[in-house]
C-alpha cells in the first residue's frame, strides 16, 4: 500500500472512531451510519482537502452531509 493510500485510510478510521465519539455511537454503529449515508465516500473524495481542516469542522460537514443523504443524527 503505498503512503498516500495508508494516509487516507488511516484519517478515514479516526474521523469514523471520533464520529462515535462526538455522536455517543460505537464504532460499528458510526460505520454503518457513514457507509449508509454515503460520508465515508465523500470523506474519501475529498480527502485531499479534509485532513487540511479542524477535525471538528470534518465532523460538522460529516453530519450535515448524512442529512442530506436522508440520515437524521444531528
Amino acid at each position: 500500500m503505498d503512503t498516500n493510500t495508508r494516509n487516507k485510510v488511516e484519517y478515514i478510521v479516526v474521523m469514523i472512531a471520533e464520529f462515535a465519539k462526538a455522536k455517543h455511537l460505537t464504532e460499528s454503529q458510526a460505520f454503518r451510519y457513514l457507509r449508509r449515508f454515503k460520508a465515508i465516500k465523500f470523506l474519501d473524495e475529498h480527502y485531499s482537502i479534509a485532513h487540511t481542516l479542524r477535525m471538528e469542522d470534518v465532523l460538522d460537514d460529516m453530519a450535515a452531509y448524512c442529512r442530506r443523504q436522508g440520515g437524521a443524527i444531528a
